[in-house]
């Protein structure tokens, strides 16, 4: 894939996704951190159910501490993974007070040295909190970034590394969103949408949907 087809790429998802961003409802860097933290394969919309009501009783470490695993465990027991996840908020909560004055760092260093934060948590972290140009590959990016040709890579980490060095400077803040949103509802992993794709002449898909 070429220069300009990755430029007529995300020129054209970012027409068809004016205000791309994440579908997890939160109301700061703390609250869209527990909610990524969560996340962990789970979809939004389940995650978003479950810290509706989390989110009214704690929003703040200290709250979310005072919960304990089991407290934490009564909102989020629709979540798959939910025992280690309420390990795993209990552990942050405890790093954010005692390292970072309660608030969410904006290093990826600190972010990834948090219980439960790996690359791609801190990643969107640092992407959506605090606007930096990072690129989080997940389940459906990877898929999209391999199927269409624009950053194929056999790891996670390859594809990163890829879509940071090709996608132009002006969508580096958002291709992570245009890609992943693209990929959740057009680019879907068992039948895509080819018929109704932006970018389907610009695919290097081979098996594209008649």
């Amino acid at each position: 894939m070429n220069k300009a087809q990755r430029q007529q790429i995300f020129e054209r998802l970012a027409e068809a996704i004016p205000e791309p961003q994440t579908e997890l409802i939160f109301a700061s860097p703390f609250e869209l951190l527990v909610a990524v933290v969560l996340s962990a394969q789970a979809t939004d919309k389940s995650v978003n159910k479950a810290t509706a009501p989390l989110f009214e009783r704690a929003s703040t470490p200290e709250a979310l501490l005072s919960l304990g695993e089991e407290g934490i465990k009564g909102y989020i027991g629709s979540i798959g993974l939910f025992n280690s996840k309420a390990k795993h908020l209990i552990g942050l909560s405890k790093a954010l007070i005692e390292r970072h004055d309660s608030k969410v760092p904006c290093s990826r260093e600190a972010l990834e040295a948090l219980p439960g934060v790996g690359r791609k948590t801190a990643n969107v972290i640092l992407n959506t909190a605090f606007g930096q140009p990072t690129i989080a590959v997940d389940t459906h990016l990877f898929r999209l970034a391999n199927r269409i040709r624009l950053a194929p890579g056999q790891t996670v980490l390859e594809v990163e590394k890829k879509l940071l060095k090709t996608t132009p400077k002006a969508f580096l803040k958002e291709a992570h969103h245009l890609l992943i949103l693209h990929g959740r509802y057009v680019c879907t992993a068992r039948h895509p949408k080819c018929t109704a794709c932006v970018i389907r002449d610009l695919c290097e898909f081979k098996n594209k949907s008649p």
